[in-house]
């Protein structure tokens, strides 16, 4: 599957596609909804346009981590949802600046050459989020293409939507998340090496720096864990948070994987939020603190094995 970073100079065979074009950050129902439409209008052939970075980084670049996904995680479920390429439009000042038809003429037209693009109901494009949904259509019958607008998509009762896959995440609601995302969110990183007070305490833990994903709530869940190079899913407890009882850092998601040892310092991880057992704590003694975390162990095993 071809990704490309940029919507000038593509190939002959890659442009001329019917396009589904979004953020797709967690590429949840209402994304599917928008690829299904790009799939129909192109007969079964179509690709997927983002931006990268998102806008809202752009323009925002002090705001906490938000993304649901990485860019490959993304472009991964772009893929397995059939998209032919995958195109990463960048979104930089020159971006930024364009009118609604600027970027219709430039970008589209001129650069992916759509044959059309399916949006959602409250797409919103152009300087100063000039355009929307239904100038893309006038501007479609314009230059020639077609347009699908894709209305909202309820999932549990509301708007299915990265914001509210957002807010649950932060609520310590991972089940709610998975709801809306169709399986379990999921962190992935390289496996860095700490400062092994979980091995010293018995409960030894492959580390992640979560970057710019978004920061669910602190606190111990029970996780499934896949280590590069393996296809199966392993059983495991995790902290997300700044372990106040030994000392306070940065975030971390610590997670310890069940019946496992080995070195995997180094190597890739992704890690499943499954469910949230407790606020993260601060204990009065080490004692008190591995106590508990045999606690959580035995909670998160009842947990994946139900």
């Amino acid at each position: 599957m071809p990704v490309f970073a940029d919507y000038r100079g593509l190939p002959p065979d890659a442009r001329g596609c019917s396009v589904a074009l979004g953020n797709f950050d967690g590429v949840h129902a209402g994304h599917l909804a928008v690829i299904a439409a790009a799939r129909a209008a192109g007969h079964g052939r179509f690709a997927a346009a983002t931006f990268e970075p998102p806008p809202r980084a752009y323009f925002r670049p002090g705001d906490p981590p938000f993304r649901i996904f990485r860019p490959e995680r993304r472009n991964a479920a772009l893929t397995a949802a059939g998209a032919a390429h995958v195109y990463e439009l960048p979104f930089n000042g020159e971006m930024a600046a364009m009118t609604d038809e600027g970027f219709v003429r430039q970008v589209l037209v001129d650069g992916l050459g759509v044959s059309h693009i399916s949006v959602g109901f409250d797409f919103r494009f152009g300087r100063g989020r000039m355009g929307h949904a239904e100038r893309l259509s006038s501007l479609g019958r314009a230059f020639g293409f077609g347009v699908t607008i894709v209305e909202p998509v309820e999932s549990h009762g509301a708007k299915a939507s990265s914001t509210a896959i957002r807010q649950a995440l932060m609520a310590g609601e991972p089940d709610l998340a998975a709801e809306m995302l169709g399986s379990p969110w999921t962190a992935d990183g390289i496996i860095e090496s700490g400062e092994r007070n979980g091995r010293n305490l018995g409960f030894p833990t492959a580390n992640l720096q979560l970057g710019t994903l978004i920061h669910p709530k602190h606190g111990v869940y029970a996780v499934r864990a896949r280590i590069e190079g393996e296809a199966d899913w392993r059983d495991g407890v995790a902290n997300f948070g700044r372990t106040p009882t030994t000392g306070l850092r940065d975030p971390l998601l610590e997670t310890h994987i069940f019946d496992f040892s080995g070195d995997i310092y180094g190597r890739w991880l992704e890690v499943q939020l499954i469910a949230w057992l407790r606020p993260e704590l601060k204990f009065d003694s080490l004692e008190a603190m591995i106590a508990q975390m045999h606690k959580d162990a035995e909670a998160a095993r009842k947990i994946l094995k139900a």
